[in-house]
């Protein structure tokens, strides 16, 4: 049997009425089976004390998103812990269970979605269908999903379009912030967001890689590792990243000059500055100059 379009004030028979309070929106119900990808429908929930989904399917791809309160999965024979930052995808021949901790209740995210690419795009992440993570920081991804659902709202004729490259870019996000689940290496993970944070904070005073392992009190070599391991560059990558986009930004300022942006970012050679900045952006420094 087809699945048709619901009127304007009604919701799919999927959804729980067992929430306190609910914000949704559907585009389209019965997607093209061709379709490369359609979102179908998404939204926020507040979980009521009793909140409890069984199925042993869904017709759609589905990720969802733990924002806040702790409660219960089970994916498969699997079972998990919830809690913020938790995120996990079911779709057609998945059975799935969630319920909720009556305090803190959970405050939930989810998107639904079909397509050829479905799996694909899922899989890429490492979020194949009946898999959890977790990601990091977790309001980076609630403000993807609070988009999401602003777009679909407006029931645009670009809605359903717009919708979808929201959902890529939601899918690349909690790849790119994918974290080891609670239990699971979470001392090296600490010790990695420790030396990122200090990177972050210091990146105009450090010179090297070996000044942030000293601060960090670790080795070169165990720092470069936890990079390779949680992260898609190097230190060096990103503290390099961070310097030349300080100096983009310094060099936008009237009069100021590449000698001393240079200094700034705490290179003693000019010239050296300028081949670093050029293999950034692909241009040198005193042609970011010109464009303001």
């Amino acid at each position: 049997m087809k699945r048709s379009q619901p009127p304007a004030d009604a919701s799919p028979d999927f959804f729980s009425t067992q929430v306190s309070q609910a914000r949704r929106f559907y585009l389209n119900l019965n997607p093209s089976p061709k379709a490369r990808l359609a979102v179908v429908c998404g939204g926020v929930e507040h979980c009521a004390a009793d909140y409890a989904i069984r199925r042993r399917t869904f017709p759609f791809y589905s990720v969802e998103f733990v924002a806040q309160g702790t409660g219960r999965l089970k994916l498969g024979q699997a079972e998990h812990g919830l809690q913020p930052g938790s995120v996990f995808s079911y779709g057609p021949g998945i059975a799935h269970e969630i319920s909720t901790d009556p305090q803190p209740a959970l405050i939930k995210y989810f998107i639904d979605f079909s397509g050829l690419e479905s799996v694909g795009i899922l899989s890429a992440s490492g979020l194949n269908p009946g898999k959890i993570a977790s990601v990091f920081p977790p309001g980076e991804i609630a403000t993807l999903f609070d988009e999401l659902i602003r777009s679909g709202l407006r029931a645009t004729p670009g809605a359903g379009a717009i919708c979808v490259r929201l959902l890529e870019a939601l899918i690349l996000k909690i790849a790119d912030a994918r974290a080891p689940m609670p239990g699971r290496e979470t001392q090296a993970f600490a010790t990695y967001q420790h030396c990122r944070e200090h990177i972050q904070r210091h990146f105009l005073q450090l010179r090297s890689v070996a000044q942030v392992a000293e601060a960090c009190h670790l080795d070169n070599t165990y720092l470069c590792r936890l990079f390779q391991r949680y992260d898609q560059q190097s230190p060096y990558r990103m503290l390099v990243r961070l310097k030349m986009n300080h100096a983009a930004e310094r060099l936008q300022q009237p009069g100021m000059m590449v000698k001393q942006v240079a200094e700034e970012a705490g290179f003693a050679n000019q010239f050296h500055f300028s081949r670093v900045f050029k293999s950034v952006f692909g241009v040198p420094p005193r042609m970011m100059a010109k464009m303001r």
